[in-house]
């Protein structure tokens, strides 16, 4: 009796939602499944793109995950991990994105009736990172070193590894042609470790083959004025000149004020403003620079005084653009034309301005740094070339990890076919219920090739039981087997040049593993509904805080109103 009488206690601010238990963890695990059924269609050759408007009715169209889920606007605590995952990967290896956030919600979903059977999520979770290490080191031990060959061995293994990537992209119907350029964009920067040294210009018009890549610099005609027509649009071996100035004719401001007591001082005045101006440009001239760059304006007179002189010049050029031609040609940026010494020059072997559909670039070819390069990409419409330019991005990425991590896998679900398969044999070998969830997480490896065939609209099961038998041969040989998307049975992914880099299914499956061990780990969320008003409030005295200063700050200042 006495107990009943006890008064309740109130621990929280009155309003707070919480919730908790396995209700609150399933309820987590079905946010996380819904985020990876958005991005599940857009695996593979055979995947389907996504159409995303926002509030200011800017479209995208991608079938990349991770700029997909930086589109979605999610809301729900737990499913945001899954987005943090994708961004992750996007940053570290670049491609396997969707695999990623499908392995995740998958592992969640075998997890799921476990908790419903009433398993402690830690059990889980220790056997998922016990399986996670043991899924690693296997993939480690299935991967094939490209190191150690010839350069032209090398470029055609890349080349493999890129097509492999565009192959799911949109402009997969030409992967050849742009994995042998952006091979040649990768080897082109070298050991460069800035991924900015790779420009991706991007111009409307033409056809996909159209575009091209410039082994140097490449950027679009700056604003000119009158007398740039006249400048000579191409040089061979000329010198480059970087400045960071404005070269304009600068007039006195409004309200300075001088006082003269002879009205001929004033003409001294005028002359003296030109011969500022004269004085920077003929430095320009002396320094013997046959192109001058500026990041700020070049404005009229100058361009007409080194069009005289034979000199090409452009203003405004931007910052991103000009590091870049500093890095190719080795000049230096000069924030002065002061004592221009030859060092500071950069060089090329040949600069020209060319018509690239209806805009004229300038082009810096034969750079003797060369640790850059340029693809121009041309294309019908802008969210095309948009996601064009995210698939290159993608690719680029790939192919610098694989010159990095020499090592490649078997893709096209061979890869986690094996896995799975190994992770089944080692749970045998387990006794008590590590053996169910390992089983569990095996299971959950062959989403991929599921996944692969039911965007390709093949019988998934049917393919899968053939993956099963082949991998099951006691030789090792079915190992490199994977889904054939153009056949729809299975074929040998090494044979048919489906491959990718190690690092990215390691980093995949490492993501994916501490992200559902993470909200797996987590048995109770607290809404705090203070967080929300004072939100409230911040926006309240934002818009009433220019009158009165707004409720949140009367009483501060003047004093309170009686």
């Amino acid at each position: 009796m006495a107990t009943m009488m006890q008064p309740q206690i109130i621990l929280l601010k009155e309003g707070t939602d919480t919730s908790q238990g396995k209700p609150q963890l399933i309820s987590n695990i079905n946010a996380c499944m819904a985020v990876a059924d958005v991005v599940r269609t857009t695996l593979g050759p055979r995947g389907m793109d996504k159409l995303i408007h926002d509030e200011k009715g800017n479209t995208t169209i991608s079938n990349d995950g991770a700029t997909i889920m930086k589109l979605l606007d999610i809301v729900h605590p737990a499913a945001k991990i899954l987005v943090d995952i994708a961004k992750s990967q996007d940053s570290e290896v670049g491609d396997g994105t969707t695999t990623v956030v499908l392995l995740a919600g998958e592992f969640l979903k075998e997890a799921k009736p476990f908790i419903e059977d009433g398993v402690h999520s830690q059990n889980l979770i220790r056997s998922y990172r016990t399986a996670s290490h043991l899924a690693i080191e296997k993939v480690k031990e299935l991967a094939v070193s490209i190191g150690g060959k010839s350069l032209e061995e090398k470029k055609n293994l890349l080349a493999k590894c890129a097509a492999t990537t565009l192959s799911s992209k949109l402009i997969g119907g030409e992967k050849e042609f742009f994995a042998s350029m952006v091979v040649d964009a990768v080897i082109a920067i070298g050991n460069e470790d800035r991924l900015n040294m790779i420009g991706i210009k991007k111009v409307p018009g033409g056809n996909m083959r159209d575009s091209f890549l410039v082994n140097g610099v490449a950027f679009k005609k700056t604003f000119s004025y009158a007398g740039f027509e006249q400048q000579p649009k191409k040089f061979e071996n000329p010198k480059i000149l970087l400045l960071n100035i404005e070269l304009e004719l600068k007039s006195e401001k409004e309200n300075a004020e001088i006082r003269l007591s002879d009205p001929l001082q004033y003409q001294s005045i005028v002359d003296a403003e030109w011969n500022i101006i004269y004085d920077k440009l003929d430095k320009c001239v002396k320094s013997g620079a046959k192109v001058v760059l500026s990041r700020l304006a070049i404005g009229d007179l100058a361009t007409q005084y080194f069009a005289d002189r034979d000199i090409f010049c452009a203003g405004r050029v931007t910052e991103e653009d000009l590091q870049r031609v500093a890095a190719a040609t080795g000049g230096t940026v000069q924030t002065t034309v002061n004592n221009i010494i030859d060092e500071v020059l950069g060089s090329c072997e040949l600069f020209e301005e060319s018509q690239v559909g209806n805009e004229r670039f300038n082009i810096f070819s034969g750079c003797p740094s060369g640790c850059t390069a340029t693809i121009v990409l041309r294309g019908g419409a802008d969210q095309f070339i948009e996601e064009a330019e995210r698939s290159l991005h993608d690719a680029i990425m790939i192919v610098r990890r694989a010159l990095k991590n020499s090592t490649v896998v078997a893709g096209g679900g061979a890869i986690d076919m094996e896995v799975s398969r190994y992770l089944r044999q080692h749970a045998r070998t387990i006794a008590g219920k590590s053996q169910l969830f390992i089983n569990s997480y095996a299971k959950a490896l062959e989403v991929i090739p599921r996944q692969l065939c039911d965007n390709a609209g093949f019988d998934a099961t049917d393919v899968l039981n053939k993956l099963r038998q082949k991998h099951a041969l006691p030789s090792g040989e079915g190992a490199p087997y994977g889904v054939d998307i153009n056949t729809g049975g299975i074929a040998d992914s090494f044979a048919n040049f489906v491959w990718e880099p190690a690092v990215v299914k390691i980093n995949a499956i490492n993501a994916a593993t501490e992200a559902a061990c993470l909200v797996l780990s987590v048995d109770e969320t607290v809404k705090n509904p203070k967080s929300e008003s004072a939100q409230g409030e911040a926006a309240a005295s934002a818009m009433g805080g220019r009158g009165r200063g707004g409720a949140a700050f009367r009483g501060r200042g003047r004093g309170m109103r009686r």
